[in-house]
């Protein structure tokens, strides 16, 4: 049995300091282009993707919520996964199937990501959500919903991963709760 997908989720962290090393465009495509390539429902084309490369588009996002973005500012690329609601009512799944290959993708090229979760979270101004945020200064049109950001970076240290031992199986139930 090949184990080299369990030893990736064994090893998959989130990474929230970069070393400031530029990523090769080849690893960016294969990241982007696994997003892409994501499970969908019914195989429809529910989700779009903004990289960003900009340093200063990045000091932006990295303060579009109050709590949690802020590795946004050292990272080399974020990508915001786009929802195109109107086209399925599982777009929010087919974001979040996105967000789960591109990070496990990252990890296996020996890149750093994190996850930074944009919808449903409050912005640092007035009146204003996260998302809201995020799409007027990006220019996302109203049809869409931002889901989340992918940070991406050369990773400055790597937490120790987690082991299958330690996964605690009462959270499992067989046939009932």
């Amino acid at each position: 049995m090949d184990n080299a997908f369990k030893e990736l989720l064994c090893h998959r962290r989130s990474i929230r300091k970069y070393t400031g090393e530029v990523i090769p465009e080849e690893m960016l495509e294969l990241v982007v282009k696994t997003g892409l390539m994501s499970p969908r429902g019914r195989n429809l084309p529910t989700v779009e993707l903004v990289v960003v490369k900009d340093k200063s588009s990045l000091e932006f996002l990295s303060g579009c919520r109050p709590h949690g973005p802020g590795m946004l500012a050292g990272a080399d690329v974020a990508i915001v996964v786009l929802g195109k609601p109107e086209v399925s009512d599982v777009c929010i799944e087919d974001c979040c199937a996105a967000m789960t290959v591109m990070h496990l993708m990252a990890d296996s090229l020996g890149l750093g990501s994190c996850w930074v979760q944009i919808r449903n979270r409050e912005s640092q101004v007035e009146d204003k959500t996260a998302e809201d945020v995020v799409k007027e200064h990006l220019g996302v049109p109203a049809e869409y919903n931002v889901e989340a950001i992918l940070s991406l970076g050369m990773p400055a240290d790597r937490p120790a991963g987690k082991c299958y031992d330690d996964v605690d199986m009462a959270m499992v139930h067989r046939e009932k709760f």
